[in-house]
Parts: C-alpha cells; sequence; structure tokens
C-alpha cells in the first residue's frame, strides 16, 4: 500500500454529511507508514460521483472515467480527508495517481488544511 494508490474502500459506519458505503479512495499516508505491515491504518481521501463535485472547487480533484482505474467520472474530496482501519481497503489497488493528479491532490489538502 503507496500514497497515491486507488483502492476501494468500505466507509461505515459513517455518520451525517461523511462519505459512505463502498467507494473509490486515494492513499494520503506516508509511504514509511502505509508500507509497514504493523502500521494498522491507513489515511485516505474518498471519491465521488456526485454531479455537484464534478465541478472545479478548491478543495476537489476531477477525474474521468477510465483515468487511474475509476469505472466512472468522479471528484476526490480533500476536505473528507479521513483515516480508516486498513482492513477497510479491500485486495488490491484499481489504480495509481499521475504525477500531475497527485499534485492536484496535495494542493487541494493544503487550500481544506490550510498548510
Amino acid at each position: 500500500m503507496m500514497r497515491g494508490e486507488v483502492y476501494v474502500a468500505i466507509f461505515a459506519p459513517r455518520s451525517g454529511s461523511e462519505q459512505h458505503g463502498r467507494r473509490p479512495c486515494i492513499v494520503v499516508s506516508r509511504d514509511a507508514f502505509t508500507s509497514h505491515p504493523a502500521w494498522g491504518s491507513v489515511t485516505v481521501v474518498p471519491l465521488t460521483t456526485s454531479p455537484r463535485w464534478l465541478l472545479p472547487s478548491p478543495t476537489s480533484v476531477q477525474f474521468s472515467a477510465g483515468e487511474c482505474g475509476l469505472a466512472k467520472a468522479s471528484a476526490a474530496l480533500a476536505h473528507q480527508i479521513t483515516t480508516l482501519d486498513r482492513s477497510k481497503l479491500g485486495g488490491a489497488p484499481i489504480g495509481r495517481l499521475s504525477l500531475e493528479k497527485d499534485l492536484a491532490l496535495a494542493k487541494a489538502l493544503r487550500v481544506y488544511l490550510d498548510i
């Protein structure tokens, strides 16, 4: 498991406006943590196919269908960054971010976290 890989995860239980259900996500944790088998959690940014987020915003990154292994046009929601138990990420990664998308996601995270 490495930063920039796209996995399908189970986001449950969740509440309110949190992203929930089975959906793709992007690993954003440091490789030093995620590559260590004893480290039990992983920080991810969930993706959505909601039309509202397919439009550009400072805290989202848009992806076309087929890009990074995604079946549908999607958006990564930096403002929904969360940490999950790594058991919630199923199987092998479905894709990996390009350098351009990795930089765009890093920028969206900096905007959201004000760092």
